[in-house]
């Protein structure tokens, strides 16, 4: 009666460390679900407010699908999310719907170029802001909404 006890109780906390870990690992990627709104962008000479004067591009982050979509201030995209740790891959294909844009279409173009060149996220502010990130230089910022 004793061993059995013992032999449950051994393998009731291996299972429970087991899902401990699952939740820890899941929990730091699963912090880029939701949509998030850009307010930073490097580069371009034209102002933020002159890239984007009709709508900001925003990104969603569904981790349980493995999907990235958003709109990038005047087209929506969609792909399948690479991610592992705090590295993350746009690189892969994505659709993109193919609207004339009148206003703002040289910040679409930049919005989807630079995309390409990221290669990190990091999340601060207690959750509030993501940031992209090329090699160690701030590319993209983004804030929760």
């Amino acid at each position: 009666m004793m061993k059995k006890i013992i032999t449950l109780v051994f393998f009731s906390s291996i299972l429970f460390s087991c899902s401990i870990f699952k939740c820890k690992k899941t929990d730091a990627v699963s912090k880029l679900d939701g949509t998030w709104e850009l307010n930073y962008i490097t580069g371009p000479r034209i102002t933020f407010d002159g890239l984007y004067p009709n709508k900001k591009p925003t990104i969603v982050f569904d981790t349980k699908e493995n999907r990235v979509s958003g709109n990038n201030s005047c087209n929506s995209y969609t792909g399948k999310l690479v991610v592992d740790g705090n590295k993350i891959d746009f690189k892969q294909p994505m659709a993109v719907t193919k609207m004339m844009c009148l206003n703002g279409q040289q910040g679409e173009q930049t919005y989807m170029e630079m995309l390409q060149k990221i290669t990190t996220y990091d999340i601060t502010d207690d959750g509030k802001t993501l940031n992209f990130i090329s090699g160690d230089i701030a590319m993209m910022r983004f804030t929760k909404k």
